[in-house]
C-alpha cells in the first residue's frame, strides 16, 4: 500500500502556489509516495479564499520533485476543454518523467465550481461531458489521428504530439461517493478508483472499501493493474496499524492523509507532513 497526502488548492497556505510546491518536497523528502490537490477555480460564494491554479501549482511541484506522484483529486472534467487539458496533463508528465496521475469526477461543490460562471451544474449534464471528455482524453494521448463525434465535444481528424511518457496512457482515478453505482460503473473503465462517503469530507471504512473493490472488479473487462484509494477524511485522522493493514486487506493500495483543516496553519502543515506516512506493521 502506497501513502499519500491529500491537499486543498485554498487558505492562506495552501492557495499559493510557491506554498504547495515546498509541502510538496516536504512530503517526498519524509517519505510519503504521492502529494495531490484538490482542483477547484472557486470553493466558496459566499465566503473567498486564497485559491492557487492546480495547473500551475502542479506545474512547479513536478519541477520541485523527483520521485513521488502528483496529481490533481480531483479534475471537474464538465468545465474544462479536453483538449485544453490533454496538452496541459501530457506537458506535466514529460515534465515529471512520468509521474502524474489524473483524478477525475464530477466536481463539488458545483454551485461554486460551475453555476457562477453560466455553466450547467446539473449532475446529469456533468456525467454526460464527464464521460465525453475521458473518452477524447484517451483518444489524443494516443498520438494518433483522432475525430470524435459526441453529444459535447467533436473533434475531426487532429493528432496530438508528443505522446504521454506513461503508456497506456496516464493513469485515471475516478471519484464517486459510495453507495451511488453509476460514477464505480465508469471507474471500472479506468485505471483506478476514489470512493467518498456521501458526505462532503467523510471517509469509507475497510469493509464499504471491500464493497467498492468488489463491484469494481466484477465490472472489470480486463487483468490490468487497478488502484483503490481510501482517505484519512476531512478529520485528517492517520489510522493505527491494524486498521491500515485491514484496508490494505480490503484491496487499498493507496492511503491519503486528507489535510484539508490545515490549509490556513502552514506550521501544523509541515508538522503533519514531517511526522511521514503511517506504518500498517
Amino acid at each position: 500500500m502506497h501513502f499519500g497526502i491529500a491537499i486543498p488548492n485554498f487558505g492562506d497556505c495552501c492557495g499559493s502556489t510557491r506554498e504547495l510546491a515546498e509541502l510538496a518536497l516536504e512530503a517526498e523528502t519524509c517519505g510519503w509516495d504521492g502529494f495531490f490537490i484538490f482542483d477547484h477555480i472557486l470553493y466558496s460564494i459566499n465566503q473567498p479564499v486564497r485559491l492557487a491554479d492546480p495547473w500551475i501549482a502542479l506545474t512547479a511541484i513536478a519541477i520541485n520533485t523527483k520521485r513521488i506522484r502528483i496529481g490533481p483529486l480531483v479534475t471537474p472534467l464538465a468545465r474544462r476543454r479536453p483538449w485544453k487539458l490533454a496538452r496541459e496533463t501530457t506537458s506535466i508528465d514529460h515534465l515529471s518523467h512520468g509521474r502524474l496521475t489524473l483524478g477525475v469526477g464530477l466536481g463539488d461543490p458545483a454551485e461554486a465550481d460551475f453555476a457562477p460562471f453560466g455553466e450547467d451544474s446539473g449532475t446529469k449534464a456533468r456525467a454526460e461531458k464527464l464521460d465525453e471528455a475521458l473518452d477524447v482524453l484517451a483518444g489524443l494521448w494516443r498520438g494518433e489521428r483522432f475525430s470524435y463525434t459526441g453529444k459535447h465535444y467533436q473533434l475531426r481528424n487532429v493528432q496530438f504530439r508528443p505522446p504521454p511518457i506513461q503508456s497506456p496512457r496516464i493513469p485515471i482515478w475516478v471519484a464517486g461517493r459510495w453507495p451511488m453505482r453509476k460514477p464505480f460503473v465508469r471507474a471500472a473503465q479506468w485505471d483506478g478508483v476514489f470512493p467518498l462517503g456521501l458526505q462532503r469530507g467523510s471517509r469509507l471504512n475497510p469493509n464499504e472499501i471491500r464493497s467498492v473493490a468488489a463491484f469494481v472488479r466484477k465490472r472489470r473487462t480486463d487483468t490490468s493493474p487497478y488502484d483503490i484509494v481510501a482517505t484519512s477524511g476531512a478529520t485528517g485522522q492517520v489510522d493505527d496499524a491494524r486498521a491500515l493493514r485491514m484496508y490494505a486487506d480490503a484491496g487499498t493500495t493507496w492511503w491519503l492523509q486528507d489535510l484539508r483543516n490545515w490549509c490556513d496553519m502552514r506550521q501544523e502543515l509541515s508538522n503533519r507532513i514531517r511526522n511521514g506516512p503511517p506504518s500498517p506493521s
